[in-house]
């Protein structure tokens, strides 16, 4: 390779993606102009990928954490040989366009996951290394090394500020993850300012204390240097690299170095300007040289022999391990495997009955050995969320001679190990989680309290954006923890999950609906899926009486109901307060009162039925209805109706046992009864 050819696919990259942004008259130039020269050294020179085929198993991944500069990405995707033409690029940021403002995965060819919200792709990098890690140990054998692949993301400021990427890099140094590589864009500007003005640290120094290696780069232009800081990352094992390269905002354009470049076109004149001095023509927009592009298409050559290599590989495996090869080829293509769940529990029905979480943890235990995809862990919780995989192992450094065990959930300390311990972060427990999935061969779940789904928000939402598998277990799930008080008894949390878009919200009112919510989250394809779960032990209902669990999948279904099956009062609820409606219902049925109820565990899966099975669920005709569940009536209106009534907790918690928390806020039978005859007159 001659340095003028090097130069001028590097400024390729560059106009490419000024280009792009000037036509929208919408993005971020600044990223794309400084970082090119290290995207090209590593896309050129290291990434390992077959652009014909962007899904093989075995490709490094490279994950655009700072997703503003997505020009950039897109630039490379084409020039590389993806299925983004030029036209697509030319329609950036439009509608319908595959090269949308950040990326997307599922929506553009290569994109490994969806990017913009910082940190978070950082974070899911962590996730993908994990999982490369996690698969090798299990499946790999001495000559037979199927997975083998780095991770490498690219990342800014503003991913370095966000604590989640703080708490992910602190797991990941400790896991010590030698597959993993972050490019650190070191340009000295936020969007709004320097980063004097609020990023002072030193940030190699940090990063070493978390157990990480790093490499400084002084010139971001250096192709040599950044070659030989790639290098140096690949040769250490043994710690996730970070590689700070010190660029330039804006390179080249009259902007250089300012804040303006970052988030804005550069506008006419100020492209001209920049193409000038660099030494690229001002026009046409969009010029990719013939000898550039021949360089960066023999990626296509060499991932075809890369990938080939490895199927020669894999067959050589399947025939010396086929057993092992098929759970491997399984997990990849998101199979699960015959019989996964039959030996899923029944629970007997028992008036004092048991948590949920107590069922989950159960369950759990028995679909484990049968599904081995089943993979995660909860943030520093297991005991109180019942979430340990008991005897899969655990997912961390062999330990040392005398070194403190607890915690380990048997099956000793290796990469292997099934159980995840995420520590205290539960922001990064579900980035993590999304890059497992993302990464494949995996159903990863995570766990903690309700309360602190607040922490999880961000990435369930981008789970839910990428239509990603992953099973979020949340336990303590109402005011009926108790003693905590209102700092950990959630209100608000339910209405604030069932308000994203495509994420599955399953409240099982007892251990047989908790064994059926695991069903639906473990064959949930495109889909997260969140179960709340309770504390306190819940009645196992007798399903001699009721309706069977199996009515779960329907999101709500009618457990019991008037004699003639024309009720003239309905009664909902979901998770504890089911048990509470039946009793309710059984002394209005004693007075003469046709009631129905109704068992609603899911809104989401509810509304994917067709009104008519709806309708047969929630006739019109009655009018008389009561929701009782412990959180807020937000959203409850869809379901009560115009006559309806909600009884739920409109004011914070408090510190008191349980059962006198549950009867000064009013959910006891009498309470129930009272507001249901007034709905009746």
């Amino acid at each position: 390779m001659s340095a003028e050819l090097d130069q001028q696919c590097v400024n390729t990259i560059r106009f490419l993606a000024v280009d792009m942004v000037q036509k929208a008259d919408s993005g971020h130039p600044g990223l794309p102009l400084g970082a090119a020269p290290m995207a090209y050294a590593l896309w050129t020179r290291w990434l390992k990928c077959n652009p014909h085929n962007p899904g093989w198993v075995d490709r490094d991944r490279f994950v655009l954490s700072a997703g503003h500069g997505s020009a950039l990405l897109y630039s490379l995707l084409h020039l590389t040989g993806y299925a983004l033409s030029l036209d697509d690029i030319k329609q950036f940021r439009q509608w319908g366009s595959k090269a949308p403002g950040h990326p997307e995965r599922g929506h553009t060819p290569g994109v490994e996951t969806t990017t913009g919200p910082l940190g978070q792709g950082m974070a899911n990098a962590v996730g993908m290394a994990m999982g490369e890690a996690q698969l090798a140990a299990r499946y790999n054998r001495p000559g037979h090394a199927v997975i083998d692949h780095h991770t490498y993301a690219l990342v800014s400021d503003g991913d370095l500020m966000e604590g989640v990427a703080s708490e992910a890099a602190s797991l990941a140094g400790h896991l010590q993850l030698g597959k993993l590589t972050c490019l650190y864009d070191d340009n000295y500007v936020t969007l709004s300012a320097g980063t004097d003005i609020t990023f002072s640290e030193d940030r190699a120094g940090r990063f070493e204390a978390y157990g990480w290696h790093t490499v400084m780069v002084r010139d971001g232009n250096d192709l040599a240097a950044i070659d030989a800081a790639l290098k140096a990352a690949r040769a250490e094992t043994a710690r996730p690299s970070l590689v700070l390269v010190r660029t330039h905002l804006g390179y080249g354009s009259p902007e250089q170095d300012s804040f303006k470049a970052h988030g804005s076109p550069l506008g006419v004149d100020d492209v001209r300007a920049t193409k000038q001095k660099l030494g690229w023509p001002p026009e046409p927009a969009f010029l990719i040289p013939d000898a550039a592009l021949a360089h960066f298409r023999e990626a296509l050559q060499r991932g075809a022999q890369d990938e080939a290599a490895w199927d020669e590989r894999m067959a050589a495996y399947a025939k010396a391990f086929p057993e092992l090869a098929r759970e491997l080829q399984g997990r990849l293509r998101g199979e699960l495997p015959p019989g996964w769940d039959i030996d899923m529990p029944v629970f007997p029905a028992d008036a004092k009955g048991l948590a949920t979480r107590d069922a989950s943890g159960k369950v759990m235990n028995a679909i484990a050995p049968s599904l081995p995809a089943l993979c995660g862990g909860s943030a520093d919780l297991d005991p109180s969320t019942k979430t340990a995989l008991k005897g899969q192992g655990d997912f961390n450094p062999p330990p040392s001679q005398g070194e403190d065990q607890q915690g380990s959930s048997g099956g000793g300390w290796s990469r292997a190990g099934r159980n995840l311990h995420f520590g205290v972060r539960e922001h990064a427990m579900g980035a993590i989680a999304n890059g497992l999935a993302a990464h494949g061969g995996f159903i990863p779940f995570t766990a903690t309290f309700l309360i602190f789904s607040d922490y999880m928000r961000p990435p369930m939402r981008l789970a839910a954006l990428m239509g990603l598998h992953v099973v979020n277990v949340f336990t303590h799930d109402s005011i009926a923890l108790g003693e905590d008080g209102p700092t950990h008894q959630p209100v608000e949390q339910l209405a604030n999950l069932r308000a994203i878009p495509k994420l599955i919200v399953i409240r099982p009112c007892d251990a047989n609906e908790t064994a059926v919510a695991w069903k639906v989250a473990v064959e949930t394809r495109d889909h997260p899926v969140v179960l709340v779960l309770t504390r306190q032990a819940l009645p196992t209902l007798d399903r001699t009486r009721c309706a069977a669990a199996d009515g779960l999948r329907h999101g709500a279904y009618v457990l019991s109901d008037a004699p003639d099956g024309k009720p003239n009062l309905i009664l909902i609820a979901s998770g504890s307060e089911v048990s509470l409606i039946v009793a309710a219902s059984e002394r209005l049925q004693a007075q003469g009162i046709a009631v129905r109820c109704v068992s609603m565990p899911s809104w989401e899966l509810f509304e994917a039925l067709p009104q008519a099975a709806r309708d047969a669920v929630l006739p019109p005709s009655v009018g008389a209805r009561l929701a009782v569940e412990l959180g807020v009536r937000q959203g409850w209106e869809r379901y009560i109706g115009a006559h309806g009534d909600m009884l739920g907790v409109e004011r914070f918690g408090a510190s008191a046992p349980a059962d006198v928390l549950l009867r000064e806020y009013g959910f006891t039978v009498d309470n129930v009864c009272a507001r249901a005859k007034v709905l009746l007159g």
